[in-house]
């Protein structure tokens, strides 16, 4: 079988850094797994690489959909795919490398999404609820009916919990339930699932510094400039961590330390979810993520490559 490898792990992990020297080394490009790396303009905010920062390697699944567009996570998988097909058919390997675990599990266990239930009047009746009674109702009212999605899902995620919501509605079954039953075709690659891990605390000080360096490479201005663009505050990829919080100090709500302070403890929570997705996910191989350890993973990932069959 082809071989794919992924690099996946907590946000500020490193995992561009080692995707793009790995793929120096091995004649690799590389497909973003970013739910927010898909969107044109957001740049600073998704931690998007600058051309310099790609030395060359091509990257794909960036800046493929506008800010307004809806992008699904079978989107994701349809245009990945296909990415994958195309590199192997040049004879280079295909680096998945991101943070999202839905996208990353979507290729890895093969999820079609073909045989999964979509009702646009149904979201609409759920995101109505979320508006006028708030998220913690629609986290409430899935508590109620999937425990264990809900154990999983923030409340403030509302496209995923009318998800969960939406497949329990239609199919009475717990989406994780749902899923499962749409994984019984095999990946066609081989996947080599690789797991940046790093100490608690050094994650969140490369949290915090990341957040500082996005501020002062023009954060604020790049939210301006969507704004005037026309994107609206309440869209999904506005809401995105980085945007929806100086959106909040555009507009007089909180002020800019706020903003910042906002930012860096919401982002370390969602790189603690992360954490917990990734742990979970089958034949993992742990990394020991830092700028230092970089030549050694690249090491070890091109290790397994040679000898797993």
């Amino acid at each position: 079988m082809d071989k794919v490898v992924v690099i996946c792990g907590p946000t500020a992990s490193g995992k561009t850094d080692l995707a793009i020297a790995l793929a120096q080394t091995v004649n690799g490009e590389i497909i973003s797994a970013d739910s927010m790396q898909v969107y044109q303009f957001m740049n600073i905010g998704t931690a998007k690489p600058t051309m310099e920062e790609m030395q060359g390697i091509p990257h794909h699944m960036l800046d493929v959909a506008r800010p307004d567009e809806p992008f699904s996570v079978a989107l994701y998988k349809e245009k990945a795919d296909a990415s994958i097909k195309d590199i192997l058919s040049r004879k280079r390997l295909p680096i998945v490398a991101g943070g999202t675990g839905l996208y990353i599990n979507s290729l890895i266990y093969n999820i079609r999404f073909s045989e999964t239930v979509c009702d646009e009047a149904f979201r609409g009746k759920m995101n109505a609820l979320a508006e006028t009674e708030g998220p913690k109702a629609l986290h409430d009212r899935l508590r109620a009916v999937d425990p264990e999605s809900a154990e999983r899902i923030h409340f403030n995620n509302i496209k995923r919990v009318i998800r969960a919501l939406e497949v329990y509605e239609f199919t009475g079954k717990p989406i994780t339930e749902h899923q499962s039953e749409s994984r019984q075709i095999p990946a066609p690659y081989r996947y080599l699932v690789f797991f940046l891990d790093m100490e608690r605390e050094e994650l969140y000080n490369r949290i915090d510094k990341r957040v500082d360096r996005m501020v002062q490479a023009g954060l604020i201005d790049e939210v301006k400039a969507l704004l005037q663009m026309g994107y609206q505050p309440g869209s999904t990829a506005m809401q995105g961590l980085g945007y929806k919080e100086m959106i909040r100090y555009l507009e007089g709500e909180i002020t800019l330390e706020e903003a910042i302070y906002i930012l860096k403890r919401d982002t370390r929570h969602y790189a603690k979810r992360q954490i917990t997705w990734f742990k979970a996910v089958q034949g993992i191989i742990r990394l020991e993520a830092g700028a230092g350890n970089i030549e050694n993973n690249t090491k070890i990932i091109r290790e397994h490559l040679e000898t797993c069959g």
